[in-house]
């Protein structure tokens, strides 16, 4: 299993397409985003590392991902 980190976004973005298939990515909050990346089986990220501009990233390539 490969473990996730906040760097890599669009792995990311694909996990929580797959795991909240009935969440719109584009109203979630950042608080709510973080809660479901952290969330995440494969994810390992410190839950202290994010920021905006990367919740931002994953949010915008989430919204792609569900196009």
């Amino acid at each position: 299993m490969n473990y996730l980190d906040w760097l890599n976004t669009n792995d990311i973005a694909i996990e929580l397409y797959e795991k909240f298939p009935d969440i719109d990515p584009q109203w979630i909050s950042f608080p709510d985003l973080h809660k479901k990346i952290c969330e995440l089986d494969n994810f390992n990220g410190d839950p202290k590392g994010s920021n905006e501009k990367i919740l931002e990233a994953i949010q915008m390539l989430w919204i792609e991902e569900s196009l």
